[in-house]
């Protein structure tokens, strides 16, 4: 493997920034100038370059094209206070990936590329960096098999790349979701940890389904019964029933959450009693039904926290108490957000600020 100490930069001639109106950003439609590409054949990585953004040439029989070796992270960087800038969890999101590359048979990225690599591409499109609340500079490292074969083998080849882009929130409002008892989207035993793209697609189906019904996601449950609650759509779900915040325990079939295990950890310190168990359908159908649940709501890198006001089970609607600032989700959030913006200590060693 070559010195990962120097990447190679070539800066783009013509900056897109004035492009954007950063006070209405859509959530993944600007990517910043530049992106890191680093090519792993032969058994080792090359020197990675920090390039002008730019699409890919790819030959038809890319293997990652024809049998889903891809993987994927969503992370954000951010403008603290003092005006530095904060990589959230870096060394929590390289570990994940780390477990869905090993997964999916693909070449595991050195620790120094994804860590250095992170650093000078944010640093280099840092005037990206929105400064508004609830914004970030959204990272998006992934990785595919690149060899062109279209015979059915673990690929030899991969691609490694880091774009940006500047973010807003996700939700606006309060989402409504249904759960899903009749498709699957992990099984025991599969993917369902792993951040890889046929995760993904496979729950667009049953996904659009429920928003013709007019749902905005859909909670998953297992795949051997559909009597427990796993996610809810692409996020971790959470629940306040009698005063405790409840959340399902990990499996190889929910993702192990990078903002479920900061919101967990900053709950437990705040003083709430916080379950890591499993949440079964018929508990939360009781709890509707004696009012001792009082918030649900979706946990991820994109959203943060995402409310939620409805919750259909076997064709029922049942609705959450309305929502204010003082609800237990938006104060752990809030002490997420001025931890990692400089507001107050990172007690956690959690913010890589440069």
């Amino acid at each position: 493997m070559e010195d990962l100490s120097t990447i190679i930069i070539h800066k783009t001639r013509h900056s897109r920034l004035a492009e954007v109106d950063f006070t209405q950003l859509e959530f993944g439609k600007h990517i910043s100038d530049h992106m890191l590409v680093c090519d792993y054949a032969d058994g080792e990585w090359g020197i990675p370059q920090v390039v002008p953004y730019a699409n890919l040439s790819l030959s038809p029989a890319t293997l990652a094209l024809h049998y889903g070796q891809t993987v994927f992270e969503g992370m954000k960087a951010f403008r603290m206070v003092d005006g530095r800038v904060n990589i959230f969890r870096i060394e929590k999101h390289y570990e994940r990936f780390v477990k869905s590359l090993e997964r999916m048979c693909m070449a595991v990225v050195p620790k120094e590329m994804f860590v250095e690599g992170l650093q000078q591409l944010v640093d280099l499109d840092k005037d990206w960096i929105p400064g508004m609340e609830e914004s970030g500079l959204y990272l998006r490292p992934f990785m595919y098999a690149s060899e062109a074969k279209f015979g059915v083998k673990v690929s030899d080849e991969y691609r490694f790349i880091i774009f940006t882009g500047p973010v807003g929130p996700v939700y606006s409002k309060p989402i409504k979701v249904k759960v899903e008892t009749r498709f699957t989207r992990a099984a025991a035993g599969g993917t369902g940890y792993a951040k890889c793209g046929g995760n993904y697609g496979a729950s667009y189906y049953p996904t659009q389904l429920a928003r013709a019904e007019g749902f905005d996601q859909v909670l998953w449950t297992d795949g051997r019964d559909h009597r427990y609650i796993e996610e809810s759509g692409m996020m971790n779900v959470f629940f306040v029933i009698d005063g405790n915040l409840v959340t399902p325990a990990l499996s190889d079939s929910i993702l192990d959450g990078v903002t479920r295990d900061s919101l967990l950890q900053i709950a437990y310190d705040m003083g709430y009693n916080c379950q890591v168990r499993a949440v079964a359908i018929d508990e939360i159908t009781s709890a509707f039904r004696n009012n001792s649940i009082k918030e649900a709501f979706g946990a991820g890198t994109a959203a943060v926290v995402a409310p939620i006001d409805t919750i259909q089970i076997d064709t029922v609607n049942y609705h959450l108490p309305a929502y204010s600032h003082e609800n237990l989700m938006f104060r752990i959030k809030r002490r997420l957000e001025d931890m990692r913006r400089g507001k107050a200590e990172d007690v956690y060693d959690w913010n890589f600020v440069f």
